[in-house]
């Protein structure tokens, strides 16, 4: 990949979208990740307003330490960044009060945590409205396009993807172009909905390396009979999360009523 010129492109992309809708700039959610560090930098270097937003809910203490250091590393490189912090954890709390008990689950905490991600982007598209922002998602393309590892409505609900288009790896090789602090680059990639130390890879079962290369096998045409060990294993977990999550990655479903019913 040629980084730098990546790089100016999407940062022109995202100028000229930004321009063409009439909008002042974008407002990113920064999580201490390397999506939103990489995404938020890009969105920086347009020299359109940009707004970073800490949206922490029972988050670790490491999560916040590292969005602080690359926030405030921006707002010294780029004079058109600002941040605002909104603490969630207290909504969180108030809305587990007010739906119905149940007993605690797998099913409880995935919904909790879908629930984390659906409480940050409203808050996200509170500013983009006060502001006249765009909300510029993070998700890379693994997660966006393979394995569907966002929440529907959650950080999925954006309006527009900068990075949608590249493989973990790529956005690492970006974010150290750009200069993302290497407390960033160096971090197990986590989505912090669970307020533990689970990282991505916990979840899912298998590395953004190994997922990314499930994915280029899955698109030259390769099925499970090509492989056995760690690699058959790692193509079924891949395979598996892209067919259950194709609901997140096509269009809603929309009944068309027959012509000679209208």
């Amino acid at each position: 990949m040629n980084t730098p010129k990546v790089a100016e492109h999407i940062i022109q992309w995202l100028k000229n979208y930004a321009n063409n809708a009439k909008v002042n700039g974008f407002v990113v959610g920064v999580s201490g990740g390397i999506d939103s560090a990489v995404t938020s930098t890009l969105c920086a270097k347009t020299g359109l307003p940009t707004l970073c937003v800490e949206l922490p809910i029972h988050q670790a203490e490491s999560q916040v330490n590292r969005a602080n250091e690359h926030i405030k590393q921006l707002k010294e490189r780029f004079d058109n960044v600002n941040e605002v912090e909104v603490n969630l954890t207290s909504t969180f709390e108030d809305f587990k009060t007010l739906v119905p008990e149940v007993e605690s689950s797998a099913k409880t905490d995935l919904a909790l945590a879908n629930t984390r991600a659906r409480l940050r982007m409203t808050t996200l598209y509170y500013f983009a409205g006060l502001h006249g922002l765009l909300v510029a998602g993070t998700g890379n393309k693994v997660e966006d396009f393979g394995v569907g590892f966002y929440t529907k409505y959650g950080d999925g609900g954006v309006d527009l993807s900068p990075i949608a288009d590249l493989v973990k790896s790529e956005v690492y090789a970006l974010g150290e172009y750009l200069g993302v602090p290497d407390s960033i680059q160096t971090a197990q990639p986590t989505d912090g909905l669970f307020g533990d130390s689970r990282t991505d890879e916990d979840q899912i079962g298998a590395s953004y390396d190994e997922l990314e290369w499930a994915m280029e096998m899955q698109n030259i045409g390769k099925t499970n009979d090509d492989f056995s060990g760690r690699e058959l294993e790692v193509y079924k977990i891949y395979t598996r999360l892209n067919r259950i999550n194709q609901h997140k990655m096509i269009p809603i479903p929309v009944c068309e009523i027959p012509l000679d019913l209208k």
